[in-house]
């Protein structure tokens, strides 16, 4: 058996080695330190980095998510206080045209003044249907245009098309796959410009000023049936805003999820690693005091 030379050099060049890898476990352990996070680089962990950028994507789609969510709770709770607050015009506009039935003991500046009330509320509700959001009009469909309706009560947006829904409507995704539609056009609320709510108030003005009776009770009825679509959108709209309600909650649930589970793979465990590094530490210390004993001085040391 042939035993091997070890050389001054060998011994020289595998300290230093050791060293040199000791030293760069250390600056390892530093770099996590300082920067909180187990993963600086791809090299620190491959399967980690794959995991990690994963998370972070899934990460941002729960963000877009959120966003899309109170954008989209924005829009309908704007839809929402409008058409309660139109839902109490209507309801005046309703007692007055009783009031108005009664053509018997109502005189002509009574009938005056109830029609002139009855104009001021339709004013009001027309404004009301201009009400706008980020600057759009929430009644208008998916117009670029300024107003939903003109001064005269006159639909100018533009119609929804439920075959047409993706093209038709103002929608937000709050999910994967879930798509919310957030707007509500004025025919849908109000009726459309032959029979709604807005000729209807027109007509009852008219046949007030005329104490027409007979006439205003057919008005009640027709203003009943624009009450009662004016209450199913308030329903619609309510149960559209509950599903964005829903939704974002559980995207902030993922987004809870997903960051502790990126925390998991990205973050370091401070006290272990606190640990980690003085013990690295005083490995490297040990690791210099051995090397010290094991490279003597040499005679060249001496003649130099």
């Amino acid at each position: 058996m042939v035993a091997g030379r070890v050389t001054e050099s060998s011994i020289h060049t595998r300290v230093l080695a050791n060293l040199q890898r000791n030293l760069a476990k250390g600056a390892q352990i530093q770099d996590q330190l300082s920067s909180g996070k187990q993963l600086n680089r791809p090299s620190d962990s491959p399967a980690g980095t794959v995991s990690a950028l994963q998370l972070r994507a899934e990460t941002r789609m729960s963000q877009q998510y959120t966003r899309n969510a109170d954008d989209g709770l924005g829009w309908l709770g704007t839809v929402e206080d409008t058409l309660g607050s139109a839902s109490t015009l209507v309801n005046r506009a309703r007692d007055l045209t009783v009031q108005g039935m009664n053509t018997t003991t109502n005189g002509t500046l009574a009938n005056e003044a109830l029609a002139s009330e009855i104009d001021q509320i339709r004013d009001a509700l027309i404004a009301s249907a201009n009400t706008r959001y980020l600057d759009r009009p929430v009644f208008g469909g998916n117009t670029a245009g300024g107003v939903a309706y003109n001064d005269l009560g006159e639909w100018k947006g533009n119609d929804y098309d439920p075959a047409l829904a993706a093209t038709t409507s103002v929608s937000r995704t709050v999910g994967s796959g879930a798509k919310v539609r957030v707007d509500m056009t004025g025919p849908e609320a109000f009726g459309d410009d032959a029979t709604g709510m807005f000729a209807v108030l027109k007509t009852i003005s008219q046949n007030l000023r005329a104490g027409d009776g007979t006439a205003l009770r057919a008005d009640l009825t027709a203003l009943d049936t624009s009450g009662n679509q004016l209450k199913s959108a308030i329903s619609e709209i309510g149960s559209r805003y509950n599903r964005i309600t829903q939704m974002k909650e559980s995207a902030q649930d993922r987004l809870l999820s997903v960051t502790s589970q990126l925390s998991d793979i990205e973050d370091i465990d401070l006290p272990k690693t606190i640990m980690e590094m003085q013990l690295q530490q005083t490995s490297y210390q040990a690791a210099l005091a051995a090397g010290a004993k094991v490279i003597q001085p040499s005679l060249i040391d001496f003649l130099r």
